[in-house]
Formats: structure tokens, sequence, C-alpha cells
């Protein structure tokens, strides 16, 4: 599934049965709610990568993705901005944005 494809999901299930879909739920409870799980996904996404376990790190990995665009999503955020950001940014060194913040 592409970043583009799990947006759409998470999009299309603003409006569902929380009782029916995760991601509604997880909408439906707020944005703080939806950050706090992102956080946690986080966190564990860095125990993995310090552990080493490259498997549990996808996986991981996967969840803190998805719970990203969860999160954007519940603030109005999409991933079409998200991708403007990132395109603004190609003509700057990482080190040169840093320095501008």
């Amino acid at each position: 599934m592409t970043l583009a494809k799990l947006a759409a999901t998470v999009e299309a299930r603003r409006d569902a049965d929380p009782e029916a879909s995760w991601t509604a739920k997880l909408l439906a409870q707020g944005p703080e709610k939806c950050a706090e799980k992102f956080g946690e996904e986080a966190v564990e996404a860095i125990i993995e990568a310090v552990k080493g376990d490259t498997a549990r790190l996808t996986s991981e990995a996967a969840d803190v993705l998805y719970h990203l665009l969860v999160m954007c999503a519940a603030r109005g955020v999409t991933l079409a901005d998200i991708e403007a950001e990132l395109t603004a940014r190609e003509t700057q060194s990482g080190l040169e944005e840093k320095r501008s913040r």
C-alpha cells in the first residue's frame, strides 16, 4: 500500500462508524488522542531501532506512518500538504534548513 492510498483510506474513514472502524474511532476521540497514539507508536519504533530487530522495526514504522497520517488528518493536514512542504525543501540542504529555524 502506498502512502497516498493509506492517506485516502484514512480520509474515507473519517465519517465511518467508530464502532466499525479503528480509524474512525481514533478520529472521533479528537486530535489529542490521535497525537497520543502517534507518540506511543513512535516510542515503540525507537525501541525496536535500538534493539536492532529489523522485522519489528519495519512493523512499528508502518504503525508510525499510519498514526502520523491519522494525527495529521485530525488537524486537517493532508498528505498533499506534507508533500508540498517536502518539495519546498528540495532545493535546501538539511543543514541549511535547520539553521533557518
